[in-house]
């Protein structure tokens, strides 16, 4: 869901947020906007040699949180700044993914449980420059492994979806290294077929809502010299069945 043109203070934002359920905080807690914790800085903006938000955020495919014991129930971005050249955001239906998925790979997958993890890819660089600040004991902690379906059923419209990423998912529980990679590469590019990909190209204060159950999404990146900030707030949802 787009809703065009919200000029909201930040604490609108979470307000509004949290009519749909109880807020995560991103273990990146360098990144939190000041006194609103509930809010990820995403933004590639440098002020005096430091970093002000998560720069490569959506890097790689994925659905936020997946590397939680609760994965988040959706996600709202707002637009800050915006760049005059790139910055859009992909999303991938995994409803879609999972109806069309080949029987073979269907039968491969039904009934088998992945691995999330958030380091999976972490220090991997995509975009131009180095955004990811290193890993303490303690937030390493938050971000301990975590076990899913590799099909899920949403809670509410009961339709089953994949429920993986090459972002988080690292293997499939039970198969031995090679298979597995394998395999998820196989649902890594089934899913992001360009019959499943609707793309958002941002607008001043578009503020942006998705279903993490449902949907992967990638960002689509911009030139590192042109200002990018939009502020996210994560929504908590059930553990996945």
């Amino acid at each position: 869901m787009v809703f065009r043109d919200q000029q909201i203070t930040p604490q609108q934002q979470i307000d509004f947020s949290r009519r749909f359920g109880v807020l995560q905080i991103h273990v990146l807690k360098q990144f939190l906007l000041a006194n609103h914790p509930e809010i990820l800085i995403v933004s590639n903006i440098i002020e005096n040699g430091q970093n002000i938000g998560l720069g490569d955020a959506g890097k790689f495919w994925h659905s936020d949180l997946s590397y939680k014991e609760l994965p988040s129930l959706g996600s709202m971005l707002h637009a800050q700044e915006l760049p005059a050249e790139g910055g859009d955001t992909l999303f991938a239906d995994m409803h879609k993914a999972w109806d069309d998925l080949p029987a073979a790979l269907r039968n491969a997958v039904e009934g088998r449980f992945a691995a999330h993890s958030y380091t999976a890819r972490y220090s991997e660089t995509k975009f131009e420059g180095n955004w990811r600040p290193t890993l303490t004991p303690e937030q390493l902690a938050q971000v301990a492994e975590v076990v899913h379906p590799v099909v899920r059923t949403h809670p509410e419209n009961a339709r089953k979806a994949l429920f993986v990423s090459e972002g988080f998912t690292t293997r499939i529980v039970g198969l031995p290294e090679d298979e597995s990679r394998q395999l998820l590469g196989e649902l890594f590019a089934h899913s992001v077929l360009p019959q499943n990909i609707c793309r958002h190209q941002w607008e001043p204060h578009d503020l942006v809502f998705w279903d993490n159950r449902s949907l992967i999404h990638l960002a689509a990146g911009c030139p590192a010299h042109l200002r990018r900030k939009l502020y996210r707030t994560t929504i908590q949802g059930d553990a996945p069945f």
